[in-house]
């Protein structure tokens, strides 16, 4: 705040005398809500990413808000009576702009609930699974979740039917046939909840001697999964008696979860133990496959784009190309690294926003660094990394298509050229942004012209698999990290908990899909974010020196980045930013250098 604003003996305003600007904290009050909605969006946007209260004009992005989580924001404004996309976030981002194209839900019509029951399409991430080969049948996603103490199995299986009867795909069966598998999901009173519970006592329990009883019994569980006779969902108790919390183990194929149904999959859960009746589901998964089959054939200008990507030379990585036959997951070795707060904090936030961009476009950039220095000390000469990324493949493919209550396998699976350049940093993140950018709805259409589409599949089937696989699966609560072997932490009942032992995520046939996979997620604990970045590899192709060294660069990477938003060197706007004007990059580089010394 100023007295008065300076001037020059002219009488107009003294740029240069003006003070530099004091920025508050940006999860800080900002300015009041004006409207109900805007008052409504700054307190979903507060739950949404776990802040005390949001400025109306602050960022979704900036706040540290992910496509993952602009999803969820989605979902919660329904049920709080406004009505928007995740388009929508990604075009306004700030709750005051929302505010205004929101659209109010109609109080007096009726819940519509997509029938999800009967034969499903298969969907690209399916027919990529078949591709691989080998043992499948074990591959799984899990979650162990508190349970209060004193619970009764009776109770659990309530909720858990609940979940089972809201969500069709859980009722998913593979039939065999000749040609592969025919997908179905069953009625709801097919699948009953206490016939797939297990209670184990655990009473007395602690430490390394817990630790065994839960691994034992969780990869029991994995072995009981069987697609083809429609056993898709396990769930195994460990009961500690009355006075102290149980654990839950949810165990599911792959084939009917990811990372973003866990979110709504736990929400639920806590909702039907406490008796409250669950929200409906707008669109089914079956309804979204058949979708994207027919979509696929409207994606065929697209092939150009994608021949294009998959010809990136792709130097070898390992001491060998990957071999389906050789490298399966029991050969895999894994080594996992956590960024801390101070430095995973800007990530989130800062640096991304200097370039209008997102996450994924820094933790793209920061890669392509540091496995080009590996190149480089290797004697090889690679100016653009060839990835898989993994997205959530939840996009808006049309109108009426409402995912935010899903559950499914919703993956989608696209090669990306990353070339940062051998500019500075500044340079290298913007490169990175606008070539992200340029892919069609975040690169869902190459699933569908790789496997849905026949004219486009004879092209593309036979091209090369890229060595690098990655995956960011946004933010997620955490508790306390546990403070010692055998102890759990979780932040209430029914929430996540950590330290738990996991089943094997692979059976120990099923071939390995990359030579190198960066799965990496964000952890909000007590302390602040975390980013935690697993890497897997099969042991034959990489000693553990080799990938620590390539983890640590990209760490490294990481920091840079960030080191050069706070000296000020990185930010500005792309091209994909200006829709209302077409300037390349030097030109907006030149404007904004000459408003810099107006100011």
């Amino acid at each position: 705040p100023l007295d008065a604003l300076p001037l020059t003996p002219n009488g107009k305003l003294d740029h240069k005398a003006l003070p530099a600007p004091q920025y508050g904290d940006r999860n800080g009050p900002g300015r009041a809500p004006r409207t109900a909605q805007e008052e409504i969006l700054c307190a979903l946007f507060a739950e949404v990413l776990g802040l005390e209260q949001a400025d109306p004009d602050a960022g979704f992005f900036e706040l540290g808000g992910d496509s993952i989580l602009a999803i969820q924001l989605v979902g919660r404004a329904r049920r709080a009576g406004l009505e928007f996309t995740a388009r929508d976030v990604f075009a306004h981002r700030s709750a005051a702009r929302l505010a205004v194209v929101a659209r109010a839900v109609e109080q007096d019509a009726p819940a519509v609930t997509d029938d999800g029951t009967g034969e499903v399409v298969a969907t690209p991430i399916m027919h990529w699974l078949r591709g691989l080969g080998g043992a499948w049948s074990g591959f799984n996603q899990s979650m162990t979740v508190r349970v209060p103490a004193g619970a009764e199995a009776g109770r659990i299986a309530e909720a858990l039917q609940a979940l089972l009867d809201r969500h069709d795909v859980l009722r998913l069966r593979a039939c065999p046939q000749a040609e592969g598998r025919r997908l179905e999901v069953r009625e709801a009173a097919r699948v009953r909840a206490a016939d797939l519970l297990h209670r184990v006592d655990a009473r007395g329990l602690d430490g390394r001697e817990l630790i065994a009883l839960m691994t034992a019994e969780g990869e029991a569980a994995r072995q009981l999964l069987a697609p083809e006779d429609g056993s898709v969902v396990r769930f195994v108790w460990y009961d500690r008696g009355t006075d102290r919390p149980g654990l839950l183990l949810l165990l599911a194929h792959h084939l009917v979860v990811d990372g973003v149904s866990w979110r709504i999959l736990l929400a639920d859960l806590a909702a039907a133990w406490h008796g409250e009746e669950l929200a409906p589901v707008p669109t089914s998964f079956r309804r979204w496959a058949a979708a994207l089959a027919s979509a696929a054939p409207a994606r065929r200008p697209e092939l150009p784009l994608w021949q294009d990507i998959v010809a990136t030379p792709d130097p070898l990585l390992g001491s060998r190309a990957l071999d389906s036959a050789r490298d399966t997951a029991v050969t895999t070795r894994q080594l996992t690294l956590t960024l801390a707060p101070e430095d995973t904090e800007p990530l989130l936030t800062d640096v991304p926003a200097a370039v209008h961009g997102g996450v994924n476009d820094v933790l793209l950039t920061a890669l392509a660094l540091a496995v080009r220095e590996h190149r480089r000390g290797r004697g090889q000469h690679a100016p653009a990394l060839l990835v898989d990324l993994e997205g959530h493949g939840r996009e808006e493919l049309g109108e009426g298509v409402d995912l935010s209550r899903t559950v499914g396998w919703f993956t989608s699976l696209c090669p990306v050229r990353v070339e940062p350049g051998d500019g500075p940093l500044p340079d290298a993140l913007k490169r990175v942004k606008e070539q992200l950018r340029a892919l069609p709805d975040h690169g869902i259409g190459y699933g569908l012209l790789r496997h849905l589409d026949p004219e486009s599949a004879a092209v593309l089937g036979g091209c090369p698999t890229p060595q690098i696989g990655f995956n960011y699966l946004g933010r997620m609560s955490a508790g306390a990290a546990p403070a010692a072997e055998g102890e759990f932490a979780a932040s209430a009942d029914w929430a996540a908990v950590s330290g738990a032992p996991a089943p094997a995520p692979r059976d120990p046939d099923m071939p390995v899909a990359h030579a190198l996979e960066v799965n990496s997620v964000t952890l909000d604990r007590p302390g602040g974010p975390e980013l935690t970045a697993t890497w897997t590899w099969p042991q034959e192709l990489f000693d553990e020196t080799e990938v620590r060294a390539l983890a640590a660069g990209w760490f490294d990477a990481l920091r840079a980045l960030t080191e050069s938003v706070r000296a000020r060197q990185t930010g500005g706007f792309t091209p994909s930013d200006l829709d209302l004007v077409s300037l390349s990059q030097d030109e907006i580089d030149d404007l904004e250098a000459e408003l810099r010394d107006l100011a």
